[in-house]
């Protein structure tokens, strides 16, 4: 594992302030050009998730779409090929969400997490149904039914009833899930799939063993790789996006090898040495983002890429994140792909009225996204509207 990914080793159109204060603008293009949103990427799926640190993956296809905004010539079986073959895994992991990371990476990452995912499985209203049972059984009894092979969350939770016929297993099971190093099997979590996921053993599946805990080099370099890959960023940024505790004071141990801005508010930003920050001005071409992606997710302060008043069109009551559409960097709408029958349509509603150049810009990446994730459809539409009118 890297502790700084090909993008922030790059230092074309580096800007240098003496000031050491960044504008919002420049948070923005830095941002952008870490995530490859600048300019797309000719690296393979497995390198631009790695260069990200995983892609937020509650849904099956909004990663496949966050590979082709970032990808040259991506094609869907790209992805499959490499879940498939066991390169890349679908797991809990980031503030105990769902994402797809590189192999690798897990056995690297998913050790540093293992504390927060603990924590967070037993604030949840999963561990009630621990009253009684000792985690340490639990998570022994649920090892013990997965390494006969996968198991479906119904079929884990029957294996627990023999040990605990009066607890509700079905919990139970939900609390293995999110505290047990597990992986989902494809075909979960690849494009299209619909069915109910089913769970191996992460160190069967990778045929290597995952570590409970880490050490202090480990997690300095999760940190190291955040930064690579969503930097400037604050302590509470960093935060935000692992959900580890003690970042402030990590940041400042590893501050001798690190660059400090400051925000247009004044907050202490942290930053690897080379990585690109582009000066304000740099074209940022539209772009078309996929839902749950961790671009809008991965900072405590979000006004680097979206205005805090649309807030609630991208984010619903019920946790879901919208599609987003980019223009000149920052959130400026929101979009859908919508297939039946014989006809595949991306819909745009945009937040106000977009100028000629922009909508043929989104026209364009409309239909190019279409090709890639219809192609089986003999008819495909892309409907422009301004959102309200």
């Amino acid at each position: 594992m890297s502790a700084t990914p090909p993008a922030a080793r790059a230092t074309s159109r580096v800007r240098s302030d003496p000031s050491g204060r960044l504008s919002t603008r420049e948070l923005n293009r830095a941002l952008l050009a870490r995530q490859s949103l600048l300019e797309r990427s000719a690296v393979s799926p497995l390198a631009m998730i790695e260069q990200l640190v995983g892609l937020q993956a509650q849904a099956p296809n909004p990663p496949y779409l966050g590979l082709w905004t970032r990808l040259h010539a991506f094609a869907l079986d790209d992805l499959t090929q490499a879940m498939r073959a066991r390169r890349i895994v679908r797991a809990t992991m980031m503030r105990g969400t769902l994402h797809l990371v590189g192999a690798e990476d897990y056995r690297a990452l998913r050790p540093v997490l293992q504390p927060v995912l603990k924590r967070l499985s037993l604030q949840s209203a999963h561990a009630k149904a621990l009253r009684g049972v000792e985690l340490g059984e639990l998570r022994k009894a649920a090892v013990e039914a997965l390494r006969a092979g996968a198991l479906s969350a119904t079929a884990l939770g029957e294996a627990l009833r023999a040990h605990w016929p009066s607890h509700d297993t079905a919990e139970l099971a939900k609390l293995v899930r999110s505290i047990e190093c597990l992986v989902h099997v494809p075909p979960a979590g690849v494009w299209d799939s619909h069915q109910a996921a089913t769970f191996a053993l992460a160190h069967d599946w990778l045929g290597a063993q995952i570590a409970e805990a880490a050490d202090e080099t480990a997690a300095d370099a999760m940190l190291l790789r955040y930064l690579g890959a969503f930097g400037p960023a604050s302590a509470r940024d960093a935060s935000a996006w692992s959900g580890l505790t003690g970042t402030r004071e990590r940041l400042q141990r590893l501050r001798p090898r690190l660059r400090v801005f400051r925000d247009e508010a004044g907050t202490e930003l942290f930053d690897l040495p080379d990585a690109p920050r582009p000066a304000p001005d740099t074209l940022a071409p539209v772009r078309l983002v996929p839902e749950f992606d961790n671009l809008l997710l991965a900072h405590r302060d979000r006004s680097r890429i979206y205005d805090e008043a649309l807030r609630g069109a991208i984010f619903t009551r019920n946790g879901l994140v919208a599609a987003t559409v980019l223009i000149d960097g920052f959130v400026a709408g929101v979009w859908k792909l919508q297939r039946e029958r014989d006809t595949a349509t991306i819909s745009i509603d945009t937040f106000k009225r977009p100028k000629a150049a922009d909508r043929a810009a989104l026209q364009h990446e409309a239909e190019s996204c279409l090709r890639v994730a219809a192609p089986g459809y003999s008819r495909h539409e892309v409907r422009l509207s301004v959102a309200g009118a």
